[in-house]
């Protein structure tokens, strides 16, 4: 992937990730390993998080289309070499946290996802971005699962 042109974004707009159980196999051992990669590079690239985690999903049964999503992760890593996290050292130790949710947004089984981040100051401590373990009946709902999971 030495001379792939570069992505501007980690995943396509509105693209959804789905089994693609008519679609050709892939190398389960080589997805594993570049998915096992990006993990360890979220630590501090957490602009990578959302997308790496819903490739994840299909580490069981990998397809061509699930590679080729991973491969646009690695071509806008090499567009973006420099993005990642930065501490200060002169920042105030306030504690703040923000979360957002969508409402039904797997089209799989129509679970929400939930997102947030807790900052130290300026500094970002902590970020997730999980799907939830129930399916919500309600906006509302997803937002309240989503608050509590960050308050937690």
């Amino acid at each position: 992937m030495a001379d792939c042109s570069a992505a501007r974004t980690p995943m396509q707009v509105h693209h959804q990730l789905n089994p693609d159980k008519d679609g050709q196999d892939t190398d389960q051992h080589q997805y594993r390993a570049m998915i096992g990669s990006l993990m360890y590079l979220t630590a501090s690239r957490p602009d990578i998080m959302f997308a790496v985690c819903l490739c994840a999903r299909f580490q069981a049964d990998p397809k061509n289309t699930h590679l080729h999503d991973v491969k646009r992760i690695f071509r806008y890593l090499k567009g973006a070499p420099r993005l990642g996290l930065w501490y200060s050292k002169n920042d105030k130790f306030n504690l703040y946290a923000y979360t957002d949710s969508d409402y039904g947004g797997c089209n799989l089984d129509k679970k929400s996802t939930s997102g947030g981040c807790q900052f130290l100051g300026g500094r970002l401590i902590s970020w997730q971005c999980k799907k939830q373990t129930c399916v919500s009946t309600s906006m509302a709902e997803a937002e309240y699962i989503a608050a509590s999971s960050c308050y937690a």
